[in-house]
């Protein structure tokens, strides 16, 4: 790689790199926060495993699945049907989404010979549990102390569904709100496209989390028909 004209084309961008300081792992909140959160669910993930021992292979194919997890998350959209735009996508510059577990796994494949199932059954386990912290993380519970907007037409929101595969992040575009009595909205419709078919679900906000605002520019729309 040509150092010099890597550094001339950032240049001509206008990029700039700021690095944080040495003995400051602090000032990258975002990213250092989901390593304490991994840190911690692996932890409890090898307390409870007790005495059984990982082999060199089966860990490194573990942190490799986690590492998958970790960046299927989706950060924004990339279009204006809600196709989530992921770390992953960003880091091997393609859009294919990670194929469901090949199976169902139990903890009895903990103490089985084929090692392929050690992994499948801590993935899931590791799935299970990062995604409920992360998803808690985004929808902070401030309930009688603030008050927020409402989810609104065109947001971008993550339905929290319990049964999905791993890797798998339902993502859609809010098309239309309920408000109940008091004003508030309560529930919606959300639009999801799902292998190239686009289907509509209802869903109460308490199942949704919401990941990017409408722009403001549609937030405000005029009407010429008259």
């Amino acid at each position: 790689m040509d150092q010099a004209l890597v550094d001339r084309y950032l240049t001509s961008q206008n990029c700039q790199w700021i690095f944080n300081p040495p003995h400051a792992s602090h000032f990258g909140g975002v990213w250092e926060r989901q390593i304490g959160t991994i840190r911690r669910i692996l932890e409890a993930m090898f307390d409870q495993l007790g005495g059984h021992r990982l082999t060199h292979e089966v860990l490194v194919t573990l942190m490799a699945e986690a590492c998958a997890i970790v960046n299927s998350r989706p950060i924004t959209t990339q279009s204006a049907d809600p196709i989530a735009l992921s770390p992953s996508m960003l880091l091997t510059q393609k859009s294919m989404s990670l194929h469901p577990p090949p199976g169902n796994f139990v903890k009895e494949d903990i103490y089985g010979r084929k090692r392929w199932r050690q992994v499948q059954y801590l993935a899931d386990q590791f799935w299970a549990r990062w995604k409920k912290e992360y998803l808690q993380n985004l929808q902070s519970r401030q309930k009688w102390f603030h008050t927020k907007p409402d989810i609104s037409d065109d947001d971008v929101v993550l339905l929290r569904e319990k049964d999905d595969p791993r890797c798998n992040w339902p993502l859609g575009r809010v098309i239309k709100t309920y408000p109940s009595e008091d004003g508030k909205v309560c529930k919606a419709d959300i639009l999801i496209c799902r292998d190239g078919t686009r289907r509509t679900y209802l869903r109460p906000i308490s199942e949704l989390v919401l990941i990017q605002k409408a722009p403001i520019s549609t937030l405000f729309r005029l009407d010429y028909s008259d």
